[in-house]
């Protein structure tokens, strides 16, 4: 077995840290705009006169960014080669991404809002896989240029988790559908003219299949943000949006009727590795601070790092980052091998031990840093309030340990709804 990174993988990051070195660290400092990471980050990155969403200046600086790698050719990785990407593996969009959160916040890669100079593009890659010959030559440019996107109705108010018993339904009427509902949790709708929403027009509640995708305008009459949820870390982009006799064409459904969660799962597992990647990269970001700050510090005359007490849980941590990342590793590996739905249990495993595992690196970051680690000056607690929300949002941890079981003890198939890949 040869765990060597592929040689021109390491040559990628190399050219990727010039950049960031070369074109993003002096627009990160221009025109005070380190204002949006320093101790200022939370206020101004957040409109709180708009309902909390994101300011403006906030999010053009971030498609700045996103343009100065595009142009450089660093922003399109993953995707097809047609569509001026390099055809990036699984494996590589782990790597990069850990190596990008391991170097702290900046404007290289936010992931508050996915940001980053090497895009994490779903709609993209979705669209590729499931969109129609027509919704590909309407899409696929503006996607791949970040000129356009769609957000994601999937989650209801009363349905989390459980995505198989939504109450959203969409009923057929002549050659379109009339779609009623509610969706909350819509991340991005606010600068999206589509939203993809997940709506049942068949079957019983708790069936896999009967689930449809639809491609629906945010203009559409019916179609309402009633709220943006303020959120444990702001700004928030996050609605909570109702239909009301929503009209779409047929020419809406985005990938098969009454397949709509195939193209969940395929979103879910191909996202929850790149991550858990993120995660762990922002935990080795936590424990290397944590330690060069214990060299550092000499109450009562000696360095913190001399202290067991400061030792032992900095080396378990460490311990669990040099595991969890063989693990993602070799997930992301297979899963370029065998598709996205050859390694559910890995990622689960991967997603949900990730996710905790930030936590509790931000926290003992903060602990080894005293009074200075719990303030806003040290970004330890922006990590622990962003990444305490994917120990949630990705699939709650106990959902993705219910799967794990699931596949362990041999009724994941027996169980799963029906017609929902494996």
């Amino acid at each position: 077995m040869d765990f060597t990174l592929p040689e021109e993988l390491v040559e990628l990051l190399a050219r990727i840290d010039a950049f960031i070195e070369r074109e993003i660290k002096p627009l990160e400092q221009r025109d005070d705009n380190i204002r949006f990471f320093d101790h200022r980050r939370e206020d101004a990155r957040t409109d709180w006169e708009r309902g909390g969403l994101p300011t403006r200046e906030w999010e053009a600086l971030l498609g700045e960014a996103r343009r100065l790698a595009d142009a450089a050719g660093f922003y399109r990785y993953p995707f097809p080669k047609e569509y001026g990407g390099m055809e990036g593996t699984n494996l590589g969009m782990a790597v990069i991404r850990e190596h990008l959160a391991a170097k702290g916040l900046g404007l290289h890669n936010d992931l508050q809002n996915e940001h980053s100079i090497v895009g994490n593009n779903v709609g993209l890659m979705l669209m590729l896989a499931y969109g129609s010959e027509a919704q590909k030559a309407e899409w696929v440019n503006d996607l791949a240029e970040g000129r356009r996107g769609f957000a994601f109705g999937i989650t209801e108010p009363e349905h989390g988790s459980d995505a198989t018993y939504m109450e959203t339904a969409a009923v057929r009427d002549g050659d379109g559908w009339v779609i009623n509902g509610e969706k909350t949790w819509n991340t991005g709708v606010h600068v999206a003219d589509h939203d993809l929403i997940f709506a049942r027009t068949s079957g019983e509640p708790g069936d896999g299949v009967g689930i449809t995708a639809f491609l629906v305008p945010t203009d559409a009459p019916g179609f309402k943000v009633e709220e943006y949820l303020w959120t444990f870390n702001m700004p928030t982009d996050h609605a909570h949006i109702s239909l009301t006799e929503v009209r779409v064409p047929d020419e809406a459904i985005f990938g098969a009727e009454g397949r709509g969660l195939q193209v969940v799962q395929h979103f879910f597992n191909e996202n929850r590795i790149r991550q858990a990647a993120s995660s762990l990269g922002a935990a080795q970001f936590c424990v290397n601070e944590a330690v060069a700050y214990a060299g550092e510090r000499k109450p009562f005359g000696k360095p913190l790092s001399a202290n067991q007490a400061i030792q032992f849980p900095l080396v378990e941590l460490q311990t669990q980052c040099e595991m969890l990342r063989a693990l993602i590793h070799k997930t992301a590996w297979q899963m370029d091998a065998g598709g996205p739905f050859s390694v559910s249990k890995e990622v689960s495993m991967c997603n949900y031990w990730a996710n905790r595992l930030c936590c509790e690196a931000a926290d003992r970051a903060m602990q080894v840093h005293g009074g200075l680690g719990y303030s806003r000056h040290k970004p330890f607690e922006h990590i622990y309030r962003h990444h305490r929300r994917y120990r949630i949002t990705e699939g709650a941890e106990e959902i993705q340990m219910r799967r794990v079981a699931g596949y362990m003890f041999g009724f994941m198939k027996q169980r799963a709804p029906k017609g929902v890949a494996e």
